[in-house]
């Protein structure tokens, strides 16, 4: 009924039953042990120091009436270490407990009807163990292909950077193809252009102002009105005039 063998060390876990129904039980499981050690403890009261960790071969658990054992983590995680290593856990329960097992460390769960059935692994609780990863040093290797750009070993998948240029692309620009506007920076003329851009992005050939006073290049307090020099220093007659943009003034 139990599923025991002779010489099984159980512990029985109950809650809130008769002592009838306790005794009927303890005896049945004599029987199926042929007289093996039996422990009882409530659900409420049993803790990690009521018995000595790894002492019981099989826990049975919620088998006597009412059934009103609650198989929550504190106690599922208190009868994994109570167990010996590859001890069972045979618990009745209406409820789906499969994850909570998992989750306290048991394995091999298995549900029969009301019945679930998880084993202790094959070692302690918290136990430790060596890893052997052999005498060989691990080392780090590329994948082939990078492997292969890093050290040249396969040239033909490298593009050569001189072949992403070509005649064209080695030419000198046309000095004029660089010129920018002296007042906003841009390849754009102005509105009121009066660089000469406008004209030279048109395709116009500006032609040179000519004075009809005679004393534009003196400066400001020498020129009329409507001068095309008006805003710009002085200058000598037939010298071409160029803004600075880098003066501070």
């Amino acid at each position: 009924m139990y599923n025991l063998k002779s010489g099984d060390n159980v512990l029985v876990i109950w809650r809130n039953s008769e002592q009838d129904d306790l005794s009927r039980v303890v005896d049945e499981i004599k029987s199926a042990t042929n007289n093996g050690s039996i422990v009882l403890e409530n659900s409420e009261m049993i803790t990690e120091k009521s018995r000595p960790h790894s002492s019981f071969d099989v826990i049975l658990s919620n088998w006597i009436p009412p059934h009103s054992v609650s198989h929550d983590d504190r106690l599922l995680a208190l009868l994994v270490k109570l167990l010996k290593p590859s001890g069972k856990l045979i618990a009745k329960d209406t409820t789906d407990i499969n994850t909570a097992l998992k989750l306290n460390g048991f394995l091999n769960i298995t549900k029969d009807g009301d019945v679930y059935t998880a084993e202790k692994p094959k070692f302690e609780v918290g136990s430790k163990a060596q890893l052997k990863l052999g005498n060989k040093p691990a080392v780090w290797k590329l994948d082939d292909t990078v492997e292969a750009a890093w050290t040249g070993a396969n040239d033909d998948d490298i593009i050569d950077s001189d072949q992403l240029l070509d005649e064209d692309d080695l030419k000198k620009p046309d000095e004029k193809a660089l010129r920018v506007c002296a007042t906003t920076g841009k390849r754009k003329a102005c509105a009121d252009c009066s660089c000469g851009l406008a004209e030279e992005l048109n395709g116009e050939v500006k032609q040179t102002p000519k004075s009809s006073c005679g004393s534009c290049y003196l400066g400001d307090a020498f020129r009329c009105a409507s001068c095309p020099y008006l805003g710009m220093p002085a200058f000598k007659p037939g010298e071409k005039v160029l803004l600075d943009l880098k003066s501070d003034v």
